[in-house]
């Protein structure tokens, strides 16, 4: 038993022992397998690595002969490629330098930069003499079998990098694109300069909105331009010569606008579909002169001596294309449109004298604009300017030309039906003597001169006054044609009345009435008393007629038949005044003195007929239970309804001084009630 029980625990002993041995074993298995899983990637390594060793080792097992000669080769590259290597270092060194703000020091920072193009070109000059030593130490290596084929790639790539780095292109890549970097951080220093020192011209508290005040621009402070000049050097020396224009035409351009911002030039911006005749924007055109006179003296004149300041080391062509595309950029072209737009507005009288004063404009600015758009860069500008001249002094001649042709269609229109001037007398006169004043006869003797030179014909001044005596002798022609259109004589008598006088009141003492003569302007106002007298005669001179004292002598019983006669006879009379007083309460004498002396002779006519008679025979109608059909009037009355006569209507008839026709002649006379103040 005692037997049995040992056996039984020296198996078990020999079982846990086997246990533990195969325990071991798994774990010895295991330590193999992980060594042997790093060990893997180790020989790849290795492996990979054998051939670019081989290839390392190869020249130790060259021939002695072979690795004599190629030392010769390595010793004359040495000298170049160490050069060049040392240069690279130098760039490297200047990267802080040129990487900061130029503001701070920019002559120091001028200088740096210079020094990296001066290496740059060092590189591009020597890289040449390394390359060709470097190149052929390569082929004697592939010739001679000293070096792995990849190898003697590898180099051969190297060696075409270096060859492309003598280019100025890659060479600006260089250290990351270090001088591209430097260049473009100067360009933002040359903005900076230009906008930090241009200030839009302050308009003068003193002058009115149409009136700008004459500012003598002050030019960018020498040490700016200096500065400016500088910067420019250096990059132009780079090809940014375009884009250093570029950035000034920006900066400036968009300071002379601000400085045309505060004038207010919307209405340059107008076009031929918003206005419907000249009259419409007369006050523009006004202005358009002004406005141009200051932008051309002022603005634009300091921008051609600072761009010549600041350009001029650069070559005339620079700062002359510069100036160019500011003055294109800043509005000139706008002027010269909102000219265009004004000749191209439909042909009417007023626009003739528009014409003329844009005529003036350009002309008190020729020279300037000759020196200052002259240039071949400004082109567009003296294309522009050609055409607008051009059409403006076609235009005017046209108009001019055609002035009497107008007068005379007027002809066949219908006369005024209120006896008054008409319109087309009124403007006609005036404007004739507007072409012969001081401010438009010398302009427009200029304009003619010029229309005839062009079609090779000359032009004298006679044409001019030739003409003009033409159009009033055409007037006078009207007015004959007029008279006779009337039915009623009395009105007609009283037309030419109005007319004549107008004639002479309005020409006398004018340039106009000297060119006509004293006798012509004699004429007129003997024409005047002749219509006058007539009109009297003819109207209201009868009116007494109707209160004869015959058959009213007062006797004892005839009391009665007296006033039977008292009442006929006033009865008659007042139907004809009123009848006259209706009609010609609709007449209108424009003229003040002959409107008041006409009411006066009314009145001396009328009125102490009237006065007489009724103080005579009113009392035997006075007591009558109808006497007021009869005694209708009392003198005072009928004084003062005589003597308001012939008044302008306010809501129809405005002055004619100073205003202006708003359309050709053929539509001045379809309305002879309108007011004046809507189309003069």
């Amino acid at each position: 038993m005692a037997d049995s029980v040992s056996e039984d625990t020296k198996g078990i002993e020999n079982l846990i022992a086997a246990r533990k041995t195969l325990m071991l074993s798994l774990e010895k298995s295991k330590a193999l397998t992980s060594a042997l899983d790093r060990a893997g990637p180790r020989l790849a390594e290795i492996n990979q690595r054998l051939p670019s060793l081989e290839s390392v080792v190869r020249p130790i097992r060259a021939d002695k002969d072979a690795l004599v000669a190629v030392g010769g080769h390595i010793n004359r590259a040495v000298g170049p490629a160490a050069a060049v290597l040392k240069v690279f270092d130098a760039v490297h060194g200047l990267e802080k330098m040129l990487l900061s703000d130029p503001r701070n020091d920019l002559p120091g920072y001028l200088s740096v930069l210079k020094r990296l193009e001066e290496a740059l070109r060092f590189l591009g000059d020597n890289c040449g003499l390394a390359i060709q030593w470097l190149e052929d130490i390569v082929e004697y290596l592939g010739d001679n079998t000293m070096a792995d084929s990849r190898y003697l790639s590898s180099l051969k790539k190297s060696l075409q990098g270096l060859g492309d780095f003598q280019s100025n292109e890659k060479r600006t890549h260089l250290d990351g694109g270090l001088l591209n970097a430097a260049l473009d951080k100067l360009e933002g220093e040359f903005r900076r300069l230009l906008t930090e020192h241009s200030v839009p011209l302050p308009m003068s508290s003193s002058s009115s909105p149409n009136e700008p005040a004459c500012i003598a621009p002050s030019p960018l402070p020498v040490t700016v331009i200096q500065k400016l000049q500088a910067i420019l050097g250096r990059l132009i020396a780079n090809k940014r010569l375009e884009r250093c224009i570029s950035i000034y035409v920006e900066v400036r351009s968009s300071n002379v606008r601000a400085s045309l911002q505060e004038l207010n030039l919307d209405y340059l911006e107008i076009s031929i579909s918003e206005f419907n005749d000249v009259q419409s924007i007369e006050g523009y055109i006004a202005q358009w002169g002004k406005h141009l006179e200051f932008a051309v003296k002022h603005l634009f004149e300091a921008e051609y001596k600072l761009c010549n300041d600041v350009f001029e080391r650069f070559g005339m062509d620079v700062w002359m294309g510069c100036f160019a595309r500011i003055a294109a950029q800043a509005g000139i072209l706008a002027f010269l449109q909102f000219g265009r737009t004004v000749t191209e507005s439909k042909k009417d009288p007023v626009k003739l004298l528009k014409l003329l004063d844009i005529f003036t404009s350009l002309n008190q600015l020729r020279l300037d604009f000759n020196r200052l758009f002259g240039g071949a860069a400004c082109a567009e500008i003296q294309n522009l300017t050609r055409e607008l001249i051009k059409r403006v002094i076609d235009g005017a001649s046209e108009i001019f030309w055609e002035l009497l042709v107008q007068v005379e269609l007027q002809r066949q229109s219908p006369p005024p039906t209120d006896g008054c001037v008409p319109r087309l007398v009124s403007f006609v006169t005036d404007y004739c003597n507007r072409l012969l004043g001081d401010d438009y006869k010398p302009i427009l003797t200029q304009v003619l001169v010029i229309h005839r030179s062009w079609k090779h014909e000359k032009f004298q001044e006679r044409f001019l006054i030739t003409e003009i005596l033409k159009i009033i002798t055409a007037i006078e022609l009207n007015l004959e044609s007029w008279m006779k259109a009337y039915e009623d004589s009395t009105l007609a008598s009283f037309f030419m009345m109005n007319n004549h006088w107008h004639l002479f009141k309005q020409l006398k003492g004018t340039k106009l009435g000297e060119l006509l003569g004293d006798s012509w302007l004699r004429e007129h106002e003997q024409s005047k008393d002749y219509y006058m007298t007539v009109f009297l005669k003819e109207s209201w001179g009868l009116l007494p007629g109707h209160l004869s004292r015959e058959g009213l002598i007062l006797f004892s019983g005839g009391r009665a038949t007296a006033r039977d006669l008292v009442k006929k006879r006033l009865k008659n009379f007042n139907e004809a005044f009123d009848s006259l007083y209706s009609k010609q309460s609709n007449w209108v004498i424009l003229e003040k003195d002959l409107r008041e002396r006409t009411c006066q002779q009314i009145v001396q006519a009328v009125v102490p007929v009237y006065r007489s008679f009724m103080q005579n025979y009113g009392p035997l109608v006075e007591k009558d239970q109808s006497s007021s059909k009869y005694a209708k009037y009392t003198v005072q009355n009928m004084e003062s309804m005589l003597g308001s006569l012939f008044q302008v209507k306010p809501a129809r008839y405005g002055s004619f001084k100073g205003r202006q026709p708003s359309g050709k002649f053929n539509n001045m006379l379809p309305d002879h009630r309108r007011t004046a103040s809507a189309v003069m």
